[in-house]
């Protein structure tokens, strides 16, 4: 679109001035294209990454669920005297511990939306 040069004969410079003007718009239109799947593709990544935070969270409490009784049946697992060391009231004790426990638990991750 020089016209300094003279390559292009006047009557002919309409014509790639056209030409131009569609190039330019075929352009412009690539980079609104670009721009819009890099969009797509980032609001993409972004509700992957909630998806994946909604599933850590709903692991973890399961995880800290099941981590009470292990540790209870763990401390009256040991070889060493406890509370109601060879007596029926270490088991229950235990059980009810655990029962309790697991159920808080359950109902607290419920309540804020965990599970």
């Amino acid at each position: 679109m020089r016209r300094d040069v003279g390559l292009v004969p006047v009557e002919m410079t309409p014509h790639y001035q056209d030409v131009y003007d569609h190039v330019l718009r075929a352009t412009e239109w690539t980079e609104s294209l670009r721009d819009l799947v890099a969009t797509i593709v980032e609001t993409n990544l972004t509700i992957q990454g909630n998806r994946l935070n909604v599933i850590t969270k709903k692991v973890t409490s399961w995880a800290a669920i099941i981590a009470v009784p292990t540790a209870i049946t763990g401390f009256y697992g040991q070889n060493l005297p406890y509370p109601g060391f060879s007596h029926p009231s270490g088991f229950i004790t235990s059980s009810v511990l655990i029962v309790t426990l697991s159920c808080g638990l359950y109902v607290a991750f419920k309540r804020r939306d965990w599970l």
